[in-house]
Formats: C-alpha cells, structure tokens, sequence
C-alpha cells in the first residue's frame, strides 16, 4: 500500500510521539542498531580499493532509498500508521526550530562533551544507549554547526546548483566527480584537500557528533535527513525526465580505476540483492506530500 511520507515542520504532537515510540521500540528489540552496523559495514570510500555501494559512488540515492524503505517498513512492523517525515534543511536552519524539540529529537549536545541531555533519546533516560561506533561515550552525540569550525546548513541556491544538473553521474563515479547530479548533491569537495562540503554532506557535519561518520545512523534524524534526500533526488526525476536516470549503463571495463567498484544500472545491489533498476522509481511504495 503507498503511504505518505510529511515535512517534519507539519506533524502533530501526536505524530511525534507515534513516530518516536517506534523508534524507541526498534532499539530495544535491538534491530536499529542492525540498521546502525550495515550502514557502518557499507560505508566505503573511493581509497578502500572495494565495491563501493552506499557513498561515493553512482548507487548512493538507490542504495539508501532501499535502506530507508526497509527502516520504514521495521518501523511499520511497530506501528502501522508511522512514516518517516523528511527534514528540509534548506528551511529549517537552527537549533531553534520543532525538529530539536523536547518533545521530538531533543536538541544540542552539552558544550562539554557534546553529549544530548534533551528529549527521547538522550542517554540519561535510558532508552538510548550507543553501542556501535561508540567514541567518548555511549551517548548520543551532536555539535551543531560545529564552533570550532562554523559551517552552515546548506541554502537553496546550493541545493538549486545540483538540481539543475542534467545528468545523473560522471566519470571517474567517486567522490571527485566534477559533473553529474549524483556528486553535486551528495556533496564531496571535487579536489583532494579542499575542505569545502556541500549539501547531503555539509548536514552531516552541521549536526556533527555522531552525524559525522559510518555510525551517523546512531542518530535518528539520519533518517528525516535521508528522506530529503530521497525526495530531491524524486523532483530531479521529474525535472529531468528524458536523460538517462541513473548511470553508468555499464560497468567500468578492466583497466579502469573504477572496475569492480560501482555499479552498473543493470547490477543488483548488496546486502539485499535486488535489481538496483527497482529502486529508481518510487511511486508504487510510497509518495510526498
């Protein structure tokens, strides 16, 4: 049945509750942090000479897409009536706004430790305990706009320069890709050493703690984040739809860097083994409203 995924800014407090509770739920029956350690297990960078499936890499929207929907539907299993809302970081800008609220993702880590000490999933209630990709503490971590090296949320204009891109992906089909809609929205630097991250990216490091690495799953709004994404990834579909939606049609020959290390639009995508084609389309599963 399709269901309707909501801007986070539009929920109710009863939609809040619902939709925490089911979290909560998926973390004591222990599946969030299977949803932690596959993110954790597939996080692979252009410089760890494997098959790149989850970032860097053309697979990024369809992989965590499929990623998201298994979430969801775990969540469903909790309570049939919850989806994951979708937070438009372009709108909502600081700390101030619902998201953060008490009532529904808690707010900032303490200056001291960075550790979050508001809302359902800090550490003190004792529902929340980190166990993967455990660093200082086993809290819930966030530093928002990181003070020690400010950056902001991503603007509309930024996230414009992506959406007007009119092809999906480019060669060399890693973090380095100066062209292609795919790199421009996940947000790599396009030169080794530039310390310029833009949209997709520029959130995690915005939100910072555990956002910033393999175990930003730890942190729920990973997936209101995600849920963005996917649905700026559904209106550059729309946007576009004569060009080819997702490349390469083919995969990289032998002598090429990238041989055995991205997928192809015809390969089927791990850990789930589906047809990668499945993912490209959504309206059959869900819609935004």
């Amino acid at each position: 049945m399709v269901h309707t995924r909501q801007n986070q800014n539009t929920f109710s407090t009863a939609q809040k509750r619902r939709f925490v509770d089911a979290v909560l739920a998926l973390k004591r029956s222990g599946r969030y942090d299977e949803f932690v350690r596959t993110h954790i297990d597939f996080y692979v960078g252009d410089g760890d000479g494997a098959l790149r499936v989850a970032h860097m890499t053309p697979s990024f929207f369809p992989w965590h897409r499929k990623f998201l929907l298994e979430f969801e539907r775990a969540l469903q299993k909790k309570d049939p009536g919850v989806t994951v809302p979708y937070w438009d970081w372009t709108v909502d800008r600081t700390p101030a706004v619902s998201l953060w609220g008490e009532d529904f993702l808690g707010g900032n880590g303490r200056r001291s430790d960075r550790q979050v000490t508001t809302g359902p999933f800090a550490r003190r209630h004792g529902n929340w305990t980190v166990t993967e990709a455990v660093t200082d503490g086993d809290f819930l971590m966030r530093d928002f706009g990181r003070p020690q090296a400010p950056v902001d949320l991503p603007s509309k204009a930024e996230l414009a320069g992506a959406m007007d891109e009119t092809q999906y992906d480019a060669k060399p089909w890693n973090s380095l890709s100066a062209g292609g809609f795919r790199n421009k929205l996940e947000g790599w630097p396009t030169r080794r050493g530039d310390r310029t991250w833009f949209n997709h990216n520029r959130v995690h490091r915005w939100v910072s703690g555990h956002m910033l690495g393999a175990g930003s799953v730890n942190d729920p709004v990973f997936w209101l984040h995600h849920a963005f994404v996917d649905l700026c990834w559904s209106r550059w579909r729309r946007r576009h739809p004569d060009v080819d939606p997702y490349l390469p049609l083919e995969r990289p020959g032998l002598g090429d860097p990238q041989h055995g290390r991205v997928l192809a639009a015809g390969d089927v995508m791990p850990p789930w083994n589906i047809p990668l084609r499945d993912m490209l389309e959504h309206t059959s599963l869900y819609r935004y409203e």
